[in-house]
């Protein structure tokens, strides 16, 4: 009984610390409480949002397939299941910069700081939260996502080969027809009327294929649809009926036809159904991260053994090359036969068909070369996309998931700092912030993806500069720095661009100690004589030194010292209720006390400004206008003091008569 009425601090801090972890405790349960139920609300809000964004790139393999509601749930279902990754980000992003502007606005965030809790303690229930999140969005891209994507791309190519006359597209050749090459100058979408038709069809081998020209046509699909009927208007028909040929005969059966219109069946199931999925093997985004590097491994392998059998041959070819250069060759020649060789001269005196044939059978050659390194370099480098392809969904498995602890150590921190509430200005800084990732994300991915950058550069490029802004947030917060005090960066911008910041004094309402007029009075005047000795010493009008500018710094202490004085008076007027000296404290000017006398604070900065030539000659003639500018300021400084003097005595000889 004794110990527990001692009132020792031994004994009573093991009471306070309990007292103050249980507050911290509820503290933690109730900004989870908040955060979870607006987490729930803007994931879902992200989630639509990001469906709908994705839903409107395939709208057209949507629009008139006559597709049942059982294949639209599936294909709704894995685009939701798709996106929920990039969903998480964004919603905590939201979630958290309303949670704590809804906080800071109704006081609460005040009353906790006052508390003692700081800010990263505030933040630890949601870091746990976050933390899990990532952890949640790691395993969802691992085990259901490639599941989903996979899905998703059989649903897509399947609905791209239903229908196909609503897919042939203008310019390039369409597969999508089996045994047709089909290629469309011109489509009208309102009449589905196709203009300068070119078809390849395959009907038998490749020595049997026909080539069929029309100035227009039209393709539907048969009531069953199980196949598409091609209606063709003025073309021709070119065949050759290579399996048709006589047996010992020379001649090839050739087939030409010129048609004023013409029908033809072709076989084509028109109903929907999956497409096989061994056409997406390397499709990365459908695999898992040990599935990755299982298939990289293996990719690399093969592409490799390629790659070398590539390197063999084409080795092999320069040796069998001859190795004597051209002037070799001519002189060994002139030795052998007494005789000077001119290449171009030999070849001028053939026969014009020899020379034909010669230059003719070298453009075979380089023909034949160069096609087969294309061929070999369209190889290697479908290989290293592949291989780029693999690298970079290896990394979007983590940085996915980083960002959602990324978001929310810049929302949280934002919402403490604006401390509004709300569906307003925090969707706009969520979107503002979101746009910035997304931009730098896509386009790291797409450098990485062609193989302009390196593919940890590209997929680096956006948590590298996002996650200074998070620390640059999350420091201003915890200090109470106002990074959105609007004034405050505007009057930081105006000095840097060396603009004239205007003086407010505006009179009080409640007065408490009045002015000192006679001290002030006289303090003015000394001000005044102080700056006529300043002037007959220093003729600040005059180009500057550029040795002391840039290498031997003097500081100008009397100017500062007067700035000093002066705003002390000012400060003290202003407790003025007259209107006229009020009126007065405004046309003094806020002098800058540094900028007339070198560029930069440190040396090793003025040094390096002089050294580069163009920047130091701006830095100069910028300087000269500050030192113009000051003496213009002191001479509005001395005649605003003689006025604020006159003013003091007419207040003076006012009270002596009353």
């Amino acid at each position: 009984m004794l110990i527990l009425h001692d009132n020792t601090p031994s004994q009573q801090w093991p009471i306070t610390v309990g007292t103050k972890m249980l507050r911290i405790k509820k503290l933690d349960i109730f900004i989870a409480k908040q955060f979870g139920l607006l987490f729930i609300g803007t994931f879902f809000i992200c989630q639509f949002v990001l469906m709908m964004q994705f839903l409107w790139r395939f709208i057209d393999e949507l629009i008139g397939k006559g597709l049942s509601m059982e294949v639209l749930a599936q294909f709704f279902w894995y685009m939701g299941l798709m996106l929920v990754p990039q969903a998480l980000p964004l919603a905590i992003l939201l979630s958290s910069l309303i949670t704590f502007g809804n906080l800071g606005e109704s006081s609460e965030l005040t009353a906790i700081k006052a508390a003692g809790i700081s800010l990263m303690q505030a933040f630890r229930s949601l870091i746990v939260i976050t933390v899990l999140t990532c952890l949640a969005s790691f395993y969802f891209q691992n085990s259901v996502g490639p599941e989903a994507n996979m899905k998703m791309s059989q649903l897509l190519l399947s609905m791209k080969q239903k229908s196909p006359e609503l897919e042939i597209p203008e310019g390039i050749f369409y597969d999508g027809i089996p045994n047709c090459n089909l290629y469309v100058q011109k489509k009208d979408l309102k009449t589905g009327k196709l203009y300068g038709i070119m078809i390849y069809r395959m009907t038998g081998s490749y020595e049997d294929q026909a080539i069929i020209l029309a100035d227009s046509g039209m393709l539907q699909a048969t009531a069953e649809k199980k196949h598409l009927l091609l209606s063709l208007w003025s073309g021709e028909w070119f065949e050759n009926m290579k399996s048709q040929e006589l047996a010992g005969s020379a001649s090839v059966p050739y087939r030409r036809e010129t048609f004023v219109r013409k029908r033809i069946l072709l076989d084509y199931d028109g109903d929907f159904n999956m497409t096989d999925a061994s056409s997406l093997a390397n499709d990365a985004r459908a695999k898992s991260l040990g599935k990755i590097r299982h298939d990289m491994d293996s990719i690399k392998a093969s592409y490799d053994s390629i790659g070398n059998s590539y390197y063999a041959s084409d080795l092999a070819y320069v040796y069998r090359q001859p190795r004597v250069s051209r002037k070799d060759s001519l002189t060994a020649a002139a030795r052998a036969t007494g005789v000077r060789y001119d290449v171009d001269t030999v070849l001028a005196k053939l026969p014009p068909e020899d020379r034909q044939r010669v230059m003719q059978s070298v453009m075979t050659d380089v023909q034949q070369r160069t096609a087969d390194l294309e061929f070999k370099g369209m190889v290697t480098d479908d290989g290293d996309r592949i291989i780029r392809q693999h690298e970079i969904e290896e990394i979007n498995k983590f940085s996915v998931a980083l960002s959602c602890l990324i978001f929310f150590f810049i929302g949280a921190p934002l919402g403490a700092i604006i401390r509004k509430g709300g569906l307003g200005l925090p969707v706009l800084i969520s979107v503002l912030v979101f746009i910035i990732y997304y931009i730098l994300d896509n386009s790291g991915y797409r450098m990485a993806r062609g193989g302009m950058w390196t593919v940890w550069f590209g997929k680096g490029l956006a948590p590298a500069v996002l996650v200074p802004m998070a620390a640059f947030f999350t420091y201003k917060a915890s200090n109470d720095s106002m990074v959105f005090n609007f004034d405050a960066w505007r009057d930081l911008i105006m000095k840097m661009l060396g603009l004239r910041l205007k003086r407010h004094v505006m009179r009080k309402e409640v007065i408490i100690n009045d002015p000192q007029y006679a001290d002030d009075a006289q303090r003015l005047a000394l001000i005044s004589r102080d700056i006529d000795a300043y002037a007959h010493e220093h003729n600040i009008k005059s180009a500057p030194n550029w040795v002391k500018v840039f290498f031997k710094y003097e500081p100008d202490h009397e100017v500062e010292r007067i700035s000093d004085e002066m705003e002390n008076v000012i400060e003290d007027l202003g407790n003025s209720r007259d209107k006229v000296i009020i009126n007065e404290l405004n046309a003094y000017p806020i002098l800058s006390v540094k900028a007339h006398t070198r560029p930069f604070e440190h040396r090793w900065m003025n040094i390096t400004a002089a050294a580069v030539v163009p920047v130091g000659l701006f830095l100069y003639f910028r300087m000269w206008r500050f030192r113009r500018r000051l003496a213009g300021d002191l001479r509005t400084i001395k005649a605003t003091n003689d006025s604020i003097i006159r003013r003091i005595e007419q207040m003076g000889h006012h009270e002596d008569a009353r």
